[in-house]
């Protein structure tokens, strides 16, 4: 099977979970930690991954991660990964059980609070080594497995994103079966977040010609070539989800880089208290607003993503990614999330300060925020 060294070390393909036991003895660990959640122990895949580990198995499982991990988790798992002498941390799931994962070897290792460890406070200088972390995804969207980062709902209200290098999991086990049987509405999520990525990674105006290039072929391996239509109408269609595994592994590496508006506003929405806002979901849905917002920022580029997305060059790129969410069964609109008017000044403040905004192809003002958010409310 293919291993991808880039990042880090990727075994990817069908039945790479069979690789977990030799992975752990590689990475020096003896007393793994599983962080996952309580989903994929009722559809048995906790069970699959138990057995991939070898003899000894787990050491620890915390399976409560919420779906957007939180500090009172990472306290919660990092409680459990000392009291039960682990010494390396395994994160099965979406985004938010290897980003909580990730939160766990960082506080495992480093005295507290977390909050001063966050970007926002260029807390990544502060980051040194951790335990090792091996990621194991479940989705095809966050590409967590093969990031520096990860994102975490704190006490304070903030959606603060951790970088470091020490954050990149040692490896990632990535399997496609695992992804078998995934719910269409899931799949059609976790899918555009990876389209997300891999645009927003385009647009941002960063020199970086080979992580482009990696973009432009995870948008065409999902849109060009159809593969998130066809993983979203046939669950158990084991190439798409292959093809949708790939394109989430390149939107990651793709995204160091930078993102853009899109993802802050998706970051600034998703830790509005009390919704549970899926991520991927939010970025499908700002994606067609922002890229009306930037046409003309970047003409090369848009007109490049049209032919890799098999479009004519007359073809309205905003208006294909909003055709193409109808068709995914994308919630077309803020207001059906719960999301309301009286929210908007919270929405906007939190956008201007997010990370993302910073590395923008066009970075806008509070009121344009406001008029982002209005156009799909």
């Amino acid at each position: 099977m293919p291993v991808l060294s880039i990042v880090n070390t990727a075994i990817f393909d069908s039945g790479a979970i069979q690789k977990l036991a030799s992975s752990l003895t590689q990475q020096g660990v003896k007393r793994p930690m599983l962080v996952t959640d309580q989903g994929l122990v009722a559809a048995g895949i906790v069970a699959t991954v138990t057995a991939a580990a070898g003899e000894t198995g787990f050491a620890a499982v915390f399976d409560q991660t919420p779906p957007n991990p939180d500090e009172d988790s990472v306290t919660a798992a990092t409680k459990v990964f000392k009291d039960n002498d682990c010494d390396g941390v395994v994160g099965l799931g979406g985004g938010s059980s290897m980003d909580l994962a990730k939160a766990v070897a960082l506080m495992a290792s480093h005295e507290g609070p977390l909050e001063k460890y966050g970007a926002s406070v260029r807390g990544m200088r502060l980051i040194t080594k951790t335990c090792p972390i091996i990621a194991i995804p479940t989705t095809s969207g966050t590409g967590s497995e093969v990031s520096v980062g990860a994102v975490v709902v704190l006490n304070n209200g903030r959606k603060e994103t951790f970088v470091s290098p020490h954050l990149i999991p040692g490896v990632a086990i990535c399997d496609p079966d695992l992804t078998l049987g995934l719910p269409a509405g899931l799949t059609a999520a976790t899918g555009m977040d990876a389209v997300t990525h891999c645009i927003e990674a385009i647009l941002v105006p960063t020199v970086n010609p080979p992580l482009e290039a990696i973009a432009y072929d995870g948008v065409e391996r999902a849109i060009g070539m159809g593969w998130l239509e066809k993983a979203v109408a046939d669950g158990s269609d084991r190439e798409a989800r292959w093809h949708m595994m790939m394109a989430s592994v390149e939107g990651a590496l793709a995204f160091a880089k930078g993102l853009g508006a899109v993802h802050a506003l998706s970051h600034s929405c998703g830790r509005l208290p009390g919704l549970k806002l899926h991520h991927g979901a939010l970025n499908a849905l700002f994606l067609p607003a922002v890229l009306r917002f930037s046409e003309g920022a970047a003409p090369e580029k848009y007109a490049r993503l049209k032919r890799v997305m098999g479009l004519a060059p007359t073809d309205d790129l905003a208006d294909a990614i909003a055709a193409l969410n109808a068709r995914l069964g994308i919630v077309p609109k803020l207001s059906s999330l719960g999301v309301t008017r009286e929210m908007f000044p919270e929405i906007v403040s939190y956008a201007l300060g997010d990370l993302a905004h910073l590395s923008a192809l066009k970075k806008p003002t509070a009121e344009e925020y406001e008029a982002l958010v209005e156009a799909v409310f």
